[in-house]
């Protein structure tokens, strides 16, 4: 099996260890978020903060393990601007989103994985070497890197930021199937 490159660091993240993907090798499904957030720096795992928390829940009620899942970012470290004794996110550029991709690619042909579940417009950008509008095309199958089939929906991050609560449970309710229709396709994939 093919050693990973050296990850990149952006001149912002020099001083930080990298935040690396984890799951098995050849997991069905390979979710790939933005960038770590505070937490996930903190502890160098991937998805363990409130939107890995609220992706566990939506995981589970779609029928998925995530144990049988690789989970890994587009950006590999964590950008922010400190604010007091915080350390408040800040998105990734265009700049950020190329520096990293070929990690990312280099992962995904280590996974080598049925489906690809691209979690937000980030990860979207950098899968697909491209902005796309998430909102034309969630949960639909697409062609992805070297046409892996790849399905795009929203970050989990973005329902835990919707102000109102009916809106928060439909979303959320609509996330669930994005992950359900990757799993049935996983399977179609496995049992065809």
């Amino acid at each position: 099996m093919d050693a990973l490159p050296p990850v990149p660091a952006a001149p912002w993240a020099e001083d930080s260890p990298p935040v690396l993907g984890e799951g098995p090798l050849h997991a069905p499904l390979m979710l790939v978020g933005e960038q770590p957030g505070d937490e996930e720096d903190r502890l160098g795992r991937p998805f363990v903060g409130p939107a890995g928390r609220l992706l566990d829940r939506a995981l589970a009620s779609a029928g998925i393990d995530r144990r049988a899942c690789y989970v890994t970012n587009a950006v590999k470290h964590f950008k922010f601007v400190p604010r007091g004794g915080r350390r408040l996110h800040q998105r990734p550029d265009a700049g950020d989103i190329t520096l990293y991709r070929p990690f990312l690619m280099a992962e995904l042909q280590r996974v080598i994985p049925r489906l690809v579940v691209a979690l937000g417009a980030t990860a979207a950008q950098s899968l697909l070497g491209r902005k796309v509008g998430v909102a034309k095309i969630r949960g639909q199958v697409i062609p992805g890197p070297g046409q892996r089939p790849t399905l795009v929906t929203v970050h989990p991050s973005y329902l835990l930021r919707l102000p109102d609560p009916a809106m928060r449970e439909a979303e959320y309710a609509r996330f669930v199937e994005d992950l359900g229709v990757a799993l049935a396709w996983s399977r179609a994939e496995r049992e065809g």
